[in-house]
């Protein structure tokens, strides 16, 4: 089979531990992209902390997708022109703040210049900034004047989110998805939005099989894109439920270059 298309997460997957890609990495990357093979970057992160990734990897010479706010927004690098997107119903910040105040976690919504803190900023918050490059922003009231957002997220210790995962999900049942990409993560996007959501809009545009696809993630928000893919890939980095849904996991984790192997298993004439 001739695999035509590389999806791939960014944290814990294309980048190492300190969030840079690996020049080895990089350049496999970048030659199998001038073989013909496309390249999609699909994560939870907002579009502005996908684009430095996308430059790495040279998106602006051949073209490649990014896929941000996991699934909820495609677009076309090269042009930043938005290819599709969904947002979550406009309640859903402002109630989302005061489940996290109730609960004493950090809360906050991603906007297009800016992550708006609707508790205290904690250090969860601080690290997202400084990976997506959007400063925080105090917002005492989420519940009006937000533009339309896409994603929101509440943070924590992971064993807090942990415990109260179940009882944000059954209250959101009709409206939301709830999921983790980190464990202090607990990540809301629009219902029935997940990355198999998005790259299912994105494969119909680009013409492109998920047969002749190729997935690579670590984490839980990966789990709907690696069933679907034509072979989907854990990193040896990866989550254990991943692991288990997965084609392949990498005898590299993502400090050593993982997807180099998976781009030699796969992409190798």
């Amino acid at each position: 089979m001739r695999y035509r298309m590389l999806v791939l997460d960014i944290d814990g997957t294309s980048t190492n531990s300190q969030k840079e890609v690996l020049e080895e990495t990089r350049q496999a990357v970048i030659r199998i992209q001038e073989k013909g093979v496309g390249v999609i970057l699909a994560s939870g992160r907002p579009p502005q902390g996908v684009y430095p990734v996308a430059e790495a990897l040279e998106f602006g010479r051949f073209g490649g997708c990014i896929l941000a706010f996991n699934g909820a927004k495609g677009i076309e690098y090269k042009t930043r022109r938005c290819l599709f997107e969904k947002a979550l119903p406009a309640h859903i910040p402002g109630q989302l703040q005061r489940e996290a105040r109730k609960h004493g976690l950090g809360m906050f919504a991603y906007l297009p210049d800016s992550l708006a803190a609707g508790t205290e900023p904690d250090s969860y918050m601080e690290l997202e900034s400084r990976i997506s490059g959007l400063p925080v922003e105090a917002w005492p009231d989420l519940s009006a004047g937000l533009p339309s957002v896409h994603e929101c997220v509440l943070t924590g210790p992971g064993e807090e989110l942990e415990i109260l995962e179940p009882t944000i999900a059954r209250r959101y049942l009709h409206e939301v998805q709830i999921f983790h990409s980190e464990p202090y993560f607990l990540e809301v996007t629009p219902k029935n939005v997940d990355k198999a959501y998005g790259l299912n809009h994105l494969l119909r545009r680009l013409n492109v099989g998920w047969e002749e696809v190729v997935c690579c993630g670590d984490s839980f928000n990966d789990i709907s894109m690696l069933r679907l893919a034509g072979v989907g890939v854990a990193m040896k980095n990866g989550c254990e439920e991943l692991k288990l849904v997965a084609d392949y996991v990498t005898e590299q984790d993502n400090n050593h270059n993982g997807i180099v192997e998976v781009i030699r298993r796969f992409f190798t004439s």
